[in-house]
């Protein structure tokens, strides 16, 4: 089977799970399955090359695509459902390598609640974020007053 891999960090700043990491660990995976790798997509940030993927999805040049983890393929419900659904339409699976996910009725439950954790998790980061920002802008605020 034909398989490319779709690597991805949120910011320069990312520990951990750095693309290098995320690609080894997916031609781990791809050979472990016994998939050959077609090509590589990568996003730092942006989201280019993963629309340019789904979009040589159409071009059948590849049935699979193999991602470290679930989250670096959607951050929320919508986008993975509607993402995997043009793949599908394609003839293309989605495999992690973090999360086993079957494919049978067992596996469509565990990819729900992978999928929810995953839209929480991001959810929660982003607020805990902007309240530490909106702190410190506080905490700035009463200094200036002060002096």
């Amino acid at each position: 089977m034909k398989a490319i891999i779709y690597a991805r960090c949120n910011s320069q700043n990312q520990v951990g799970n750095s693309i290098e990491e995320q690609i080894k660990v997916c031609e781990e995976y791809a050979k472990e399955k016994g998939y050959t790798i077609a090509k590589k997509y990568i996003d730092e940030g942006s989201r280019e090359q993963f629309e340019k993927m789904i979009k040589d999805s159409k071009k059948k040049k590849f049935e699979a695509v193999i991602v470290y983890s679930m989250d670096k393929f959607a951050r929320n419900r919508y986008d993975s459902v509607i993402h995997k659904r043009k793949l599908k339409q394609n003839g293309v699976s989605v495999f992690s390598t973090k999360e086993n996910i079957e494919n049978d009725p067992s596996g469509i439950l565990m990819e729900s609640v992978i999928e929810g954790l995953i839209e929480y998790y991001s959810i929660e980061h982003s607020q805990k974020i902007k309240a530490g920002i909106s702190q410190k802008k506080k905490e700035k605020e009463r200094i200036a007053n002060e002096g």
